[in-house]
């Protein structure tokens, strides 16, 4: 019996416990050097995420399986599109650098100290965002000019000033400051996964025929960088067809393109033209699923708000994955893993742990997998409620909810020889060898969770953008 407090809470999402000897999770050791118990809530996740799948396929077949899940192997997701995924050269697979303006961005996206003694994160991703902070700041584009510029503000004038530009950052948060702020509490009353019924429809059974619990499924994927792709793939590698929307004019980062499209299709349409809005309502009335990762507020200016779509299509599954969530102060702030480890005390913690009062992000966007990862977990649960009962759901996740769920498991001390990766030997136990796609021949970390009948896998190579038709399969 899994008897996590992460276990728990996610149990209570779903209803009830699952019978003893159905789910195991291996323990590990840390593979991070950090306090948080990122191997231990990873596993619970996917565990729990299995579970839903497992609910689906006991709907269609009558039948239930057995789970399992390692620790060290649940960790080592948060590291997909940071250097885990390898390249095969000259015969031998080696791992693919971070791109410069990658590593650029990561090196001035940082907790920086503020003129009144606090430290704010700045956020610098993607150009137009990045633009918006410097605007704010009036500094050259560096370390050196970002921190000098940031120790020029008092924290909550910069935090306003940010926010009103509609850039990203937060304010650097010790856990007990958060869990006192207005949005933190707000928060901390909410469940890590939020499913809201919004509308009636008649019950719909899980598709019948194929080999997966979500063969025949539809999920039109909306999302990009992280956390709302992964949340699609963790719906794909259990047989989902998921058809990833996006337009040439949206800014993307390779690598994070790369290691969360497995198994997916890929079609450009532009919603905020009206011509291939029609196209996207049309693909969206044979959909079950609809995940979208923008701005609170954005979907509901073009017709796109869970409201709009379940009259499209009763019965949708709408997943909204964002920072803050939709409600509360900073209820329409756009934000990022690194301001959602910011405010909710995760850096404080981190910098700690690292011998030193200056906070730090942790070694991997823990936030964004454990957010997206919620995500599938709870649209698979809202299916099987349709199955069930009918009706149309808002499935609501957000980055700042997984790092408070993280917090709440409390830390650990047996870190500081982390190694920081799997090792090469380790990595081919759920190796997946994707040859032919547009990156070059690729070995990358495969599913890691183990279902004694239908095993998760991803069905498909890594697509380009844009290589698909928008129709169904």
């Amino acid at each position: 019996m899994v008897s996590g407090n992460a276990w728990k809470e996610l149990m209570r999402i779903r209803g009830c416990d699952v019978a003893d000897g159905e789910v195991k999770i291996q323990k590990s050791a840390p593979l991070y050097k950090t306090p948080f118990k990122m191997g231990e809530v990873s596993a619970e996740i996917l565990a729990a995420k299995a579970v839903a799948a497992n609910d689906i396929w006991e709907l269609k077949t009558g039948k239930r399986q057995n789970i399992f899940v390692e620790e060290k192997y649940a960790a080592a997701v948060s590291l997909q599109g940071t250097g885990q995924t390898q390249v095969k050269k000259n015969g031998v697979y080696e791992p693919i650098p971070d791109a410069p303006d990658f590593a650029h961005m990561v090196s001035i996206t940082q907790p920086w100290e503020t003129k009144d003694g606090k430290y704010f994160l700045p956020h610098f991703n993607l150009p137009h965002l990045k633009k918006r902070v410097l605007d704010v700041l009036q500094c050259e584009d560096s370390v050196e000019g970002v921190s000098q510029a940031v120790k020029q503000w008092n924290a909550k004038d910069l935090d306003k000033a940010v926010a009103e530009a509609n850039a990203s950052g937060g304010i650097v948060y010790t856990q007990e400051e958060w869990l006192k702020h207005p949005h933190g509490k707000l928060l901390a009353e909410k469940p890590v996964v939020e499913i809201v019924k919004i509308g009636e429809s008649e019950p719909e059974e899980i598709p019948a025929g194929g080999n997966q619990p979500l063969s025949g499924i539809h999920v039109l994927d909306m999302t990009r960088i992280l956390a709302g792709p992964t949340c699609g793939l963790g719906l794909t590698e259990h047989g989902a067809d998921d058809l990833m929307v996006t337009a040439p004019s949206l800014p993307q980062i390779d690598a994070f393109v790369r290691d969360t499209s497995h198994g997916k299709r890929s079609c450009y349409l532009d919603y905020t033209d009206e011509r291939q809005a029609e196209i996207l309502k049309n693909l969206l009335r044979d959909a079950d699923i609809f995940i979208e990762g923008y701005r609170p507020g954005s979907m509901k200016k073009h017709g796109f708000a869970p409201q709009d779509v379940m009259k499209l299509r009763p019965g949708i599954i709408c997943v909204s994955v964002n920072c803050f969530g939709d409600e509360g102060v900073y209820g329409d702030r756009a934000g990022w893993d690194q301001v959602a480890q910011a405010v909710t005390g995760m850096c404080a913690t981190q910098g700690r742990a690292n011998g030193t009062n200056v906070p730090a992000l942790t070694p991997v966007f823990v936030c964004d997998f454990l957010t997206g990862l919620l995500g599938s977990y709870g649209a698979m649960l809202a299916l099987a409620r349709r199955a069930k009962e009918g009706g149309s759901y808002h499935v609501k996740v957000s980055l700042c909810k997984s790092a408070m769920l993280l917090q709440r498991q409390g830390l650990r001390d047996d870190y500081a020889n982390a190694p920081g990766r799997l090792k090469d030997e380790e990595l081919e136990k759920y190796a997946v060898y994707d040859n032919g796609t547009i990156y070059g021949d690729l070995r990358t970390l495969g599913p890691v969770v183990s279902m004694s009948e239908t095993m998760p896998k991803w069905n498909g190579t890594t697509p380009q953008l844009g290589s698909s038709e928008p129709v169904w399969k």
